[in-house]
């Protein structure tokens, strides 16, 4: 915790950090925390899985009192990525009677209401339902010191800027403003102009974020042979908690039924579901009782869980920035992950402007063979085996498993229970709709020609590294 007291942070947010095991700072809170602290504006652009939601929790624990009254604001695109703000910064603020509230649609408004008056210091909200409350006046924005906008360019995707606008009018002239968001569209860097005061500007370069604890895959493999494939690796790997990214909506629904049926624990989720079935999809994955989350990329928004093993690309991304927002759900925390990517032979281009942007080879994965799938299987049939004799109480069973080598020998016996315990391949047949290749598709992130990307990345003028500092603004 060393790192963290050089920040110059007070004693119950240290503790608290250390309580949620943080150990270093990553290259987003290293450079945004002193910034936030001394009052600065700031522009961060990072992706998700950075720890960014501590570059800024962290110190607007530090700089707002436990006096009643909303003194923060916080916007988030998704009422998912609400929940997890909030858990968040409730837990850097424990200590010190910080308390943090989200509030989105889809919930009970009464239920938001009573809680309302309990005077939190800070609001977590999505725009529609922030609106609502402001509408009602049981919300008032007089008090605010600090707003944060995170994930700007997802909000502009999902058509919440002139929400962002009429609420930003709301709020204090004077205050701090922390905007976060992973790319830098031009309306991004007009809302940036339009309510904050020289802000400086904070890059962590995508090569910071894909590198270095996951291990990046490719399988080149046609639209009707991917499902089986998919099986073959799942059975193989054997991933403790895995994501499986569709395209579509049907496509999510599909997977998660084709899986069902040929016996793994999977739950899809997407943006039709009601707010009920979400709680609960996300409630069992994170606690372990699903281990495989089908999800598109915007249902999985706001998720984060250290323990996922492994992510899919079972339809690959449309932009290279939706690739890094998917992988980067996995290897946190330190702890290493697997990303697999599924192209077919007419989607290798865009494969290859994914490495070219992240500046990262992703390795070609060759198709486990059935002998192969099935020796995982059996491998994780073991382990679940000794793990039981290391971990838990067997003594009550022993006596049955003398009277049953009385009759067969203690190989045969204990063959018979890995064959019980293992999940031999499934060969069921199923049938999913086939997606048209990326190519066919109007896609904002790539046009067509000789393969090359038509994007810009948008960046300040002056100064060096990854903070670049403007005077007057964007350039």
């Amino acid at each position: 915790m060393e790192v963290f007291n050089k920040l110059g942070l007070s004693q119950p947010v240290i503790q608290a950090v250390s309580n949620m095991g943080f150990e270093d700072v990553t290259p987003i809170q290293d450079q945004a925390i002193p910034l936030v602290m001394a009052g600065r504006d700031i522009i961060g652009q990072a992706q998700t899985g950075t720890g960014k939601t501590a570059a800024f929790g962290i110190p607007m624990i530090e700089k707002i009192s436990r006096d009643e009254g909303v003194k923060a604001l916080v916007i988030t695109p998704t009422r998912e990525l609400a929940v997890q703000v909030a858990e968040e910064i409730n837990a850097i603020g424990n200590i010190k009677g910080i308390r943090a509230l989200p509030i989105y649609g889809g919930q009970d408004i009464n239920r938001q209401i009573r809680a309302l008056k309990k005077r939190p210091q800070i609001i977590v909200g999505t725009p529609g339902r922030l609106m609502d409350h402001m509408r009602r006046r049981t919300i008032r924005l007089q008090q605010i010191e600090i707003v944060v906008l995170d994930e700007a360019d997802e909000m502009l995707n999902m058509g919440f800027i002139e929400d962002i606008e009429t609420i930003l009018k709301e709020v204090p002239r004077e205050r701090q403003t922390l905007l976060f968001s992973a790319t830098m569209p031009k309306p991004v860097q007009d809302l940036s102009r339009q309510f904050m005061k020289d802000p400086e500007f904070i890059q962590i370069k995508s090569r910071e974020v894909t590198v270095p604890n996951v291990e990046q895959y490719y399988v080149e493999v046609h639209e009707k042979q991917k499902f089986d494939v998919l099986c073959r690796i799942l059975d193989s790997q054997s991933p403790e908690l895995a994501i499986i990214f569709g395209r579509t909506k049907r496509r999510v629904d599909e997977l998660n039924e084709a899986l069902t049926k040929r016996g793994y624990c999977a739950e899809g989720i997407h943006g039709d579901l009601t707010q009920g079935k979400r709680d609960s999809v996300m409630r069992n994955f994170k606690t372990g009782v699903t281990e495989i989350l089908v999800a598109t990329d915007v249902a999985a928004r706001g998720l984060d869980i250290s323990d996922i093993t492994h992510i899919f690309n079972f339809d690959i991304p449309q932009d290279p920035d939706s690739y890094v927002h998917r992988i980067g759900r996995t290897g946190r925390l330190g702890k290493a992950g697997v990303a697999i990517t599924f192209a077919n032979p007419r989607e290798m281009n865009q494969l290859k402007l994914i490495e070219q942007s992240t500046k990262r080879k992703i390795l070609r994965l060759s198709v486990p063979t059935f002998d192969q799938a099935l020796e995982g299987q059996q491998q994780l049939a073991v382990d679940r085996l000794m793990k039981v004799i290391e971990e838990e109480d067997i003594y009550p069973y022993k006596k049955l498993a003398e009277s049953m080598l009385e009759e067969k020998d203690s190989i045969t016996l204990l063959s018979a229970a890995l064959k019980i315990l293992t999940k031999e391949p499934d060969t069921t047949p199923v049938k999913l709709t086939e997606e048209a290749p990326l190519w066919q598709k109007k896609s904002r992130g790539f046009k067509g020609g000789k393969g090359k990307p038509s994007w810009k990345e948008t960046k300040f003028k002056g100064g060096r590294g990854d903070k670049r500092k403007s005077k007057k603004g964007w350039k």
